[in-house]
């Protein structure tokens, strides 16, 4: 079983890229071999060998138009190589690499996972609507990262073929050198983190005006960069919470578990449905911290969050209510630590990494013997 993943591109960036990239590591070490074929972000094109079952096979860019990276040699190298896999594994939303697969000549099997829909680029998905109704017409199954998002509009033609697999994750493990570090750095504070890009739909000023409601031995440590970064940082400003709010910048991977391990609580404070599934989620409970997330209409969120269980779950753009599920939490040690447990028992049952490649696996396995 040879199979090619098609993604938007290289050096690896986001969620969509990480679950790319845990699969394809992931089937290499089950002797699965298993390629990637993406867009360069950064001018190199050479592959690039993680091991000897997995080539990262990456384009030239010409422009990026849309959150769609325009790498026309991309069309070129999957017709060249396409025969040579059994499977094509494309993540969705990424035109460029549809219409390479539909320039391929491709003859065998295609798996779309379906991470989210084109939710922000309204025009693009305009242009985009009939060759994304060729994908899902060609496609052989469908991976829905969650039972809600199975349920958008946009698939409702093709519920036969849906499958749910759930992002899985490596463990994480934080440092109880690093852990103390950072906590020492607040002390007697109660530490609330949340990570991302500094982006609209993130919401992080509904989480920065929470602030106002939480007592001062509470602190807000905000991790990623952005577009956003000085309207946040006016905004700490402007609500005179300096002191309870801290923009982190960029928290480099090695350290990125320990502030999950330092917290009290992780909080996603995101508006829209472009935030789909949340891979930090499954990383604060992979660290066992609980969660407060957010009720998006439609998105998986609040299912990778279960309230009541791993953390609890409020309404969009409600800093007051962000700040009341902070505190249900975190102000009774006793509430706290069974939130804590249930919380990394959830990423055990479902999010953990060896069941995503698993399940993906015999995904595979039903296509091809059904061939």
């Amino acid at each position: 079983m040879r199979i090619l993943q098609l993604g938007k591109f290289f050096p690896f960036r986001g969620g969509i890229e990480k679950v790319m990239q845990n699969l394809c590591i992931g089937f290499s070490t089950q002797g699965i071999h298993c390629d990637i074929l993406t867009a360069s972000a950064n001018g190199k094109t050479d592959p690039v060998h993680i091991n000897s079952r997995c080539t990262i096979f990456r384009t030239k860019t010409i422009y990026k138009m849309m959150a769609t990276m325009l790498s026309p040699k991309m069309i070129t190298t999957l017709r060249k190589i396409q025969a040579n896999y059994d499977i094509i594994h494309i993540h969705h939303p990424d035109p460029m690499a549809t219409l390479a697969l539909f320039l391929s000549g491709f003859k065998g099997k295609v798996v779309v996972h379906w991470h989210s829909d084109i939710v922000r680029q309204k025009v693009a998905l305009v242009l985009y609507r009939p060759l994304q109704n060729w994908l899902l017409k060609r496609a052989d199954i469908v991976l829905c990262t969650s039972p809600a998002y199975a349920g958008t509009e946009h698939l409702a033609e093709v519920q036969d073929k849906i499958a749910i697999l759930p992002i899985g994750i490596e463990e994480m493990t934080p440092s109880h050198r690093w852990v103390q570090s950072i906590q020492n750095d607040y002390i007697g504070k109660k530490i609330i983190f949340s990570m991302g890009r500094l982006v609209s739909y993130k919401g992080f000023e509904y989480l920065i005006q929470a602030a106002q409601y939480l007592s001062d031995d509470y602190v807000i440590l905000i991790g990623g960069r952005g577009p956003l970064y000085n309207k946040l940082k006016t905004l700490i400003s402007d609500l005179n919470v300096e002191e309870k709010v801290k923009l982190l910048g960029t928290v480099p991977n090695e350290t990125l578990p320990s502030y999950y391990g330092a917290a009290k609580l992780f909080c996603l404070s995101s508006i829209e449905r472009t935030e789909a599934f949340a891979i930090v989620q499954v990383e604060a409970m992979a660290c066992g911290t609980p969660i407060v997330a957010t009720t998006i209409d439609g998105s998986g969120v609040p299912w990778v969050n279960k309230t009541g269980v791993s953390g609890l779950n409020v309404p969009t753009r409600n800093a007051s209510a962000l700040a009341e599920a902070i505190q249900t939490i975190c102000d009774d040690d006793k509430t706290h630590a069974e939130y804590s447990q249930r919380a990394r028992q959830r990423f055990e049952e479902l999010f953990q990494l060896d069941t995503m490649v698993q399940n993906c696996q015999e995904i595979y396995q039903k296509l091809l013997a059904n061939s």
